[in-house]
């Protein structure tokens, strides 16, 4: 014999983790462009632009790209296709940016895209149904299929920067030979409710 059980989750509850969502979210997205970020004050140039081979893309193609795809979903996300009818996808892995400053417009501008979206979001967008080439999604798996999308873009962005620098690289994360130290200053405080964006973003609890 099979029993099902249904439980009831206080709406209140319910409206408290869809506003923690949004804040974990919109935290994780910012740290990401953070990395990005951090990549290029490090690179010149004429490295943004560097291709390992004519296969490859370089940051700046990734960032490109980055870019068409944050301005296709999250303009008028609610009300429209996230893949809009103006994109060119293929456009985007065509190197026609001039400068790094172009490139760095492109970069800021679509992320704010994103942002501004994001502040839009009330908890009851949420549950709403949006689309993608006509593919059904909530507000929330939409923003978690981003979510996966954008920090694997950033993780080659990174990684080619990484290549390029060399020894030279200025870890973003947790430097080779530092996790012992690291993960005594960790344990040495005390237990505390946190996101784990906080301390790369400067964002700290109110007291």
């Amino acid at each position: 014999m099979i029993f099902l059980f249904q439980i009831h989750i206080p709406s209140k509850y319910k409206n408290d983790m869809k506003a923690d969502f949004l804040d974990s979210v919109k935290k994780q997205f910012e740290y990401y462009k953070l990395l990005g970020d951090k990549t290029f004050s490090q690179l010149t140039e004429e490295q943004l632009f560097w291709k390992y081979n004519e296969e490859s893309n370089s940051i700046a193609i990734i960032a490109k790209h980055l870019g068409g795809n944050m301005l296709s979903r999250w303009t008028d996300f609610l009300t429209t296709d996230g893949e809009k009818e103006w994109r060119n996808r293929e456009s985007e892995f065509e190197n026609d940016i001039g400068n790094k400053e172009e490139l760095l417009k492109i970069w800021n501008d679509s992320w704010n895209c994103l942002f501004q979206a994001l502040q839009s979001i009330s908890d009851d967008d949420l549950d709403k149904i949006i689309y993608i080439r006509n593919q059904g999604h909530t507000v929330m798996e939409a923003i978690n299929r981003q979510l996966a999308h954008y920090p694997y873009h950033v993780g080659q962005i990174v990684f080619i920067g990484k290549m390029i620098k060399d020894q030279n690289w200025q870890s973003l994360s947790i430097p080779k030979g530092g996790s012992t130290q690291f993960n005594s200053e960790k344990f040495a405080r005390p237990k505390e409710k946190g996101h784990y964006t906080d301390e790369f973003l400067g964002k700290k609890k109110p007291e």
